[in-house]
């Protein structure tokens, strides 16, 4: 590294923090400090999700966490996901579709805790309704919390205002965007399907979730969904093709994870969503990127700056507390 890149690199590290960024899950707590540009100084994560707090503590865990990064020269605090559920630090409420940027900045929900020492607010998640033929139901609700800071990071780091997102996860999320704003999503629980049954059903016997991915037995996987038949008898065909010897354990995990993705991504029609965007982990994208290549549909991946990214653009919009 030249000398040049070192300064460079310190005079990041030595930038005066404009926000402080959170993302606090149900199992997970990560947190960045970010400069007025929205370029990320530092990071850190802990397995402080908000399962592992005790009632009252959430201003504790805070000071813990990153009460070192709370000085004079930071402006607010924003925090994403799980933390503004019910079972959170505070409640808030969520945010109907159609919304976009200002529209979430305009519900932060700003906290009232003598723990703290700077103005800080959680982001609200989004819901939206589906309709129903079933008198009976109407309409169906749908929610998220913490993708809604990642589509709009998305967004903003790419500076496109339209198209569908794919957000692979334990519930997976499709939004589709126009003019800027979520219009509406559908959530689907294709990775706590995969958990459930490659860990807990009668296919645990036979699967090993911790093997590496198999990109030949995953494809494998999403040729057999695309063929029909449906998840439920697809996946007793995960067992049969053990018990004939016909694929070993490490390529079935590769192969049931491959029926649930292709399962999922039965809903899109290529003609109609010629491109769309994967946002998430890189070993989930990869697998939803080779998905959809195989069915035609281009797609563009975003990692995890696109949390940082979207809590950066909603201070942009956010009024004073």
């Amino acid at each position: 590294m030249s000398a040049a890149t070192d300064a460079a690199t310190d005079a990041i590290n030595d930038a005066a923090t404009a926000l402080l960024a959170l993302d606090w899950g149900t199992s997970s707590l990560r947190g960045a400090r970010l400069d007025a540009r929205g370029r990320m100084l530092e990071e850190r994560s802990f397995p402080r999700g908000i399962l592992s707090v005790p009632a009252g503590g959430f201003g504790q865990v805070f000071q813990d966490s990153f009460g070192d990064w709370v000085r004079g020269d930071t402006i607010t605090c924003l925090i994403s996901g799980m933390a503004g559920s019910k079972q959170g630090w505070v409640e808030a409420p969520y945010c109907a579709c159609p919304a976009g940027f200002a529209d979430v900045a305009a519900q932060l929900r700003w906290i009232e805790d003598p723990a703290l020492t700077l103005p800080t607010a959680i982001v609200p998640g989004l819901w939206c309704t589906h309709p129903s033929a079933v008198p009976e139901l109407t309409s169906l609700p749908d929610v998220m919390r913490g993708e809604e800071v990642q589509i709009l990071g998305a967004m903003h780091l790419g500076g496109w205002r339209d198209g569908l997102c794919i957000l692979p996860g334990t519930h997976s999320k499709w939004a589709w965007v126009r003019d800027a704003r979520v219009t509406s999503f559908r959530s689907y629980m294709t990775g706590e399907f995969y958990a459930l049954l490659s860990q807990q059903s009668l296919l645990a016997r036979t699967v090993n979730a911790q093997a590496p991915w198999d990109p030949p037995a995953f494809a494998l996987g999403l040729s057999r969904a695309r063929e029909g038949g449906g998840l439920l008898h697809n996946a007793f065909g995960a067992r049969t093709l053990s018990l004939f010897n016909r694929m070993q354990a490490g390529p079935l995990a590769s192969y049931l994870s491959g029926l649930v993705i292709g399962e999922e991504l039965r809903d899109i029609d290529p003609a109609s969503t010629p491109h769309l965007t994967l946002i998430g982990t890189t070993a989930l994208t990869a697998r939803y990127a080779l998905a959809c290549d195989a069915i035609g549909v281009a797609t563009t991946c975003v990692g995890a700056e696109a949390t940082w990214a979207g809590l950066h653009a909603l201070s942009q919009h956010a009024g004073p507390p």
